[in-house]
């Protein structure tokens, strides 16, 4: 705990000392930094804590020892939970994001609104569906479940179409070393170096694509014509398709400056509007490096708030 605790913001204009927008690792993160440092802060978050890492069977490189994502989203949501200058705000989130002079003003989904001097903005990244990338030709209301929603016993034995080389590949295998299912892996040249971490997997088939059409499908099967990178065409065919293409930014509208790419660069906001977490970039997206960006945000927000009474 700080000796001396910012006070940011007096209680009849501001709500807190920090807002923290989105309840993953970076988030978490943040408000737990933000508390041992003294900061009162509000986490607001739609879903449940954590509730990604729900989805991650398998573990490799987070320490603490934990080898699957719910331990951990357990771990993190029981210690937020009984930190005691954290507010969480839960089922609600942010349709508008306003920054000035003196602080920035959250508007939730019921209307209300928040005031603090510093907002914290780790809204993360959504799955892609194929309309959201150009080699991907699909029908229009064509949705596919991300390959993290593969069931291994309803997997077992069957050859799954994975379009997309995105890391969730090597998760689904690492989560289940002996499963027999097959992987047959459509992915574009971006993809080219997420993939080397299962080349070797005698379970996986990888098809590098210039372009791949999905056929409507005769039953159960999954069809697809594939053009190679040498123009040559092939027909592949899955007992289920699912997808790895990656994901998109996730950010409530307002006063946050997005990228060509969707993405928030840090360096980019408004003085009072902090940025951490997977919004920040597609290049760093790992629970270790949001956990590390979070409470780099809040000790960020903790030192602006410091020199602002200093100079006040």
């Amino acid at each position: 705990m700080a000796d001396t605790p910012p006070r940011t913001g007096s209680p009849a204009t501001d709500d807190t000392d920090l807002i923290v927008i989105g309840g993953g690792p970076a988030g978490c993160a943040a408000a737990r930094m933000a508390a041992s440092v003294g900061m009162r802060s509000v986490l607001i978050e739609p879903d449940t804590l954590c509730r990604n890492l729900y989805r991650i069977p398998a573990l490799n490189n987070v320490l603490g020892g934990y080898t699957s994502g719910p331990e951990l989203a357990d771990s993190i949501g029981t210690e937020l939970r009984s930190t005691q200058l954290c507010r969480l705000e839960l089922g609600h989130h942010v349709t508008e994001l306003r920054a000035d002079e003196a602080r920035v003003t959250v508007t939730l989904d019921a209307g209300t609104h928040l005031t603090a001097p510093y907002a914290i903005v780790a809204t993360g990244v959504g799955p892609l569906q194929p309309r959201d990338v150009d080699w991907i030709a699909a029908p229009d209301d064509l949705t596919l479940p991300p390959l993290w929603q593969a069931e291994a016993e309803g997997a077992e034995g069957r050859t799954l179409l994975v379009l997309g080389g995105d890391r969730p590949i090597g998760t689904f295998l690492r989560a289940h070393p002996t499963t027999d299912t097959r992987l047959l892996v459509a992915y574009p040249a971006a993809d080219a170096y997420k993939i080397e971490e299962v080349r070797d997997d005698l379970r996986v088939t990888l098809l590098p694509v210039e372009r791949v059409t999905l056929i409507p499908r005769n039953g159960t099967a999954v069809t697809a014509e594939a053009v190679g990178r040498n123009g040559e065409r092939r027909t592949v065919t899955g007992d289920a398709a699912f997808l790895s293409i990656g994901n998109a930014p996730t950010a409530p509208s307002g006063d946050l400056i997005r990228g060509a790419d969707g993405y928030c660069p840090p360096t980019d906001q408004h003085p009072r509007v902090i940025v951490a977490g997977d919004l920040r970039s597609a290049r760093f997206q790992r629970i270790m490096t949001a956990l590390g960006s979070g409470s780099e945000a809040a000790l960020r927000a903790y030192y602006a708030a410091g020199e602002l009474l200093t100079t006040s």
